[in-house]
């Protein structure tokens, strides 16, 4: 698969259709980083009038995901991944339009060399955070990656 928004969009759909109906969108993908953005709906919000946590744990997660395919993609080698651990904090209600980013692309690199090296598994933890329309961080996720050649 290439990896491009589009792309990774359409396997959204195909392979994780609650994050789909739920909003999740990829705007950005590089090496380095990825954007994921989703809007509070009817379909996402929880009780009190905000996004429900697992949606914004999903958008959060697939930026960290996606960046980790795209690094074993990139190595032409048979590795598995498996997120075996993660954290989050909320700090503001998340309303309109939330945009997570994650840049530790360079993390899954150096684990990728690892695993290859020396044939163990690596773990890696990445962050995401989500910030709102005003530029305001709503909350953060951390996810703890596993990683072994198969």
């Amino acid at each position: 698969m290439e990896f491009t928004p589009s792309k990774l969009n359409t396997f959204l759909f195909f392979k994780l259709p609650s994050a789909f109906w739920s909003g999740v969108r990829v705007k950005q993908i590089s090496t380095e980083q990825c954007t994921v953005s989703v809007k509070h709906r009817w379909i996402n919000q929880n009780p009190f009038n905000s996004m429900y946590f697992a949606v914004q744990a999903m958008a959060a997660e697939l930026t960290t995901g996606a960046l980790v395919m795209y690094q074993i993609k990139k190595s032409g080698k048979n590795i598995s991944m498996l997120v075996a651990n993660n954290k989050g904090n909320f700090s503001k209600k998340a309303k309109g339009r939330i945009t997570f980013m994650c840049k530790d692309g360079h993390l899954i690199e150096e684990a990728i060399e690892r695993t290859i090296a020396t044939g163990e598994g690596q773990t890696f933890w990445m962050k995401s955070i989500g910030t709102d329309e005003k530029g305001d961080q709503v909350s953060e996720m951390d996810f703890e990656w596993s990683i072994k050649i198969k």
